[in-house]
């Protein structure tokens, strides 16, 4: 359905002010504005011309949300989308449909959304065309340029063009009295920072999701979908609540290059009354294209272990010596130990040549294809194959991408030999020193996030797909919902992790994983690798060990999401000291799937207190999991979301009476009690505590 823009007179006063402003060249007499809301109307985005300069604004049930930005995008060498713009014409389509993920922590996904398409040309009639895409769903919306194949921009007969600036802006109000959570943006440790909490205008520059708290108690976030052959935003403030779209960079300074015909990422706002509204959001993913892979019944959810934690607090090594980790007998010790358990995984890092003296800057030197002597891969997966469980395999590049892009086909093709079916990759590297060798043999530095490192993450996950394997990236580009169109790209880091509880100054705080599910977590499973029981490794006195109890370590493992879930400590760790039986809090890990029906957030507040429930695939029964941070809190649980009329036994790990993180981390209590849809459980959390419960359902 078309809709002529809607055209309004500008105040006299109003036209001769703008005359004194000389950004413009020329002014329109008339503005258009076109609107489009979400299905159920609380969600209102408006895009206008005036002045020539096309704005937006977001308004939520009457209250603007994002006070009007500018939208626009500017080109080397030719003239782009900035200035002296007219709204062309606009229209407007509405879709309701479900789809189902093939593994995921919701596998029904309705996508139900209102499209509004506004086409802009020149004032001057001049013929050049950009059209912007809205869609919006009643979580919040997307937006996203595109620019079509045209002779006015197309200086040379490839059609290749270069964008040096994005001039989108999300302005919001009250930056003085909104709340933000936010890390930096193009800073030398990526993604892995702790998390600030600060009046919106005391804001840097700031990766995305970025979460913020209006007055009102209207939650957002800002973020992107669909990233592919583009640069990753970050949200430059430049006023007190204005923040720009900032493009990373190529190591030349171009932002982007591609062609006419592309089309940008989609910016994202997700907009809910309270911080668990965020949680319930699915519109990162239905921003997306659906599944390009075809058949992917061989991306397997599930639990591994691995040859990890080890080299982290000095029990093992990565490189070879009398300490190397990745050696044949001790893989296969924890395939043992995983096939006991019902594990279906080990990873192992320190496998492959490159690992000896300062591996952090040996990205030119690994190899991906030769194991040290003392790691037979062909043992080792016949070992582990005829147990039920698989080799996981590890990348590390070091960041040195184009050493791995030229080793890469002999890589996957060696895994596939030996029936390894999952491969853990690792970036390694500061921000902006990523290596690459240009057509000319000389190096340049890039930036994870920027166009090349986004096209060297997907080349990793579709030539794996293409061997029938599936990719858990560690210092990765942010995801942005790729997932449901590579299913195998199946869960990523991109935020601080448990090792930095080992080895980090300072360690996660108590907050940290609080924090993560209403920022981080918005755009996806994160391979956090909870499940340490020896929470202190170094003493209680000391400064690096866990700072949460052992119910909380039990809770993360349904609060934060991810597909494949690591026991992540010392298997001796999880023995008591008789070294033969199983510490009872293991139970839970074991019982505790991957792979979920429905998922529901309860309650929360960022960076304070979240409850989660989720009902595992092909099962009645569900898991719910609480945490707090170094405030101790009671939470009451309803327990609505289980099935009426049916009856369930409560498999409780909760804080002790006397459970705090700091001298009494230790202190569970697991107790079982039946329970109904119409039951309320109540639990008091010890500082940086929390509660696990498996809810099995009774005949």
């Amino acid at each position: 359905m078309n809709r002529s823009p809607t055209r309004s007179p500008i105040p006299l006063r109003l036209a001769f002010s703008l005359a004194l402003i000389p950004l413009f060249s020329s002014v329109s007499l008339y503005a258009a504005s076109v609107a489009q809301s979400s299905p159920d109307g609380k969600i209102k985005f408006t895009l206008t011309d005036d002045k020539g300069v096309p704005t937006y604004s977001v308004s939520y049930q009457g209250q603007e949300v994002i006070q009007p930005s500018r939208l626009g995008l500017e080109f080397k060498a030719v003239d782009g989308f900035v200035r002296d713009l007219k709204i062309a014409d606009s229209a407007t389509t509405s879709s309701d449909s479900t789809w189902e993920q093939p593994w995921g922590e919701q596998r029904l996904m309705r996508d139900h959304h209102n499209e509004l398409l506004v086409t802009l040309t020149g004032i001057d009639n001049t013929k050049k065309t950009m059209q912007v895409r809205v869609r919006l769903f009643d979580d919040g919306l997307g937006f996203r340029y595109e620019v079509p194949e045209q002779k006015k921009l197309a200086p040379r007969k490839d059609n290749k063009i270069e964008i040096i600036d994005e001039k989108t802006e999300f302005i919001i109000p009250a930056p003085d009295k909104t709340i933000a959570w936010w890390i930096p943006g193009r800073a030398w440790n990526r993604y892995e920072f702790l998390y600030n909490t600060t009046p919106l205008k005391a804001m840097d520059r700031a990766h995305t999701p970025m979460t913020f708290k209006l007055p009102s108690g209207v939650h957002v976030s800002i973020h992107e979908a669909a990233l592919t052959d583009y640069a990753a935003m970050v949200l430059d403030q430049q006023r007190d609540g204005v923040l720009k779209a900032d493009l990373t960079p190529w190591s030349d300074g171009v932002k982007v290059k591609t062609q006419l015909g592309f089309k940008s990422s989609w910016r994202t706002i997700q907009i809910a009354d309270n911080a668990a509204g965020l949680i319930n959001s699915s519109l990162i993913l239905n921003l997306n294209e659906p599944n390009k892979l075809g058949d992917v019944s061989w991306v397997k959810p599930g639990k591994y272990i691995g040859i990890w934690w080890g080299m982290h607090v000095g029990t093992n090594t990565w490189g070879s010596g009398e300490k190397h980790g990745a050696t044949t007998a001790n893989t296969k010790h924890y395939m043992d130990f995983a096939a006991q358990n019902g594990f279906d995984g080990v990873l192992v890092e320190g496998w492959n040549e490159g690992w000896d003296g300062d591996w952090y800057n040996n990205g030119d030197i690994f190899s991906f294809t030769k194991p040290y002597k003392d790691f037979d891969i062909a043992e080792i997966t016949r070992y582990g194959l005829n147990k039920g469980v698989r080799l996981i395999g590890h990348h590390e590049t070091s960041g040195a991408v184009t050493n791995y892009k030229n080793q890469m086909d002999d890589a996957f093709d060696l895994y596939k030999k030996y029936g390894v079916t999952q491969v853990k990759t690792g970036y390694v590297a500061d921000g902006g020193k990523a290596k690459r060798i240009d057509e000319n043999g000389i190096a340049r530095n890039e930036w994870h996030d920027g166009q090349f490192m986004i096209g060297e993450y997907l080349r990793s996950v579709t030539e794996a797909a293409e061997r029938h394997i599936s990719i858990n990236t560690h210092e990765p580009i942010k995801d942005t919902g790729l997932r449901r169109t590579y299913p195998n790209w199946i869960a990523r880091e991109g935020a601080r992790g448990q090792e930095y509880n080992a080895w980090g100054s300072p360690p996660n705080p108590p907050e940290h994983t609080v924090m993560l599910p209403f920022t981080r977590m918005l755009a996806g499973p994160m391979d956090y690798t909870p499940g340490i029981f020896n929470l202190a490794p170094y003493g209680l006195d000391a400064e690096n060990r866990v700072q949460s109890t052992l119910a909380k370590e039990l809770a993360l493992y349904v609060i934060i999401y991810s597909p494949i879930q690591m026991a992540a400590d010392l298997i001796e760790n999880y023995y008591e000291q008789d070294g033969k039986t199983l510490k009872p809090a293991f139970q839970f890990i074991r019982d505790v799937p991957t792979d979920w029906e429905v998922s529901k957030a309860i309650g929360g507040e960022v960076g304070d207190y979240a409850i989660i429930a989720r009902q595992q695939r092909n099962s009645e029964d569900w898991f719910v999991g609480a945490i707090t941070d170094e405030a101790a809190r009671k939470v009451n649980i309803p327990l609505n979301f289980l099935k009426a009329g049916k009856r369930y036994e409560a498999q409780i790990y909760r804080d002790g009476d006397k459970a705090e993180w700091k001298t009494n981390p230790y202190d569970l209590v697991i107790e079982k009690k039946v329970v109904t849809a119409s039951d309320n459980l109540k639990f008091k959390l010890g500082t940086s505590g929390g509660v696990a419960i498996r809810f099995k359902a009774l005949p």
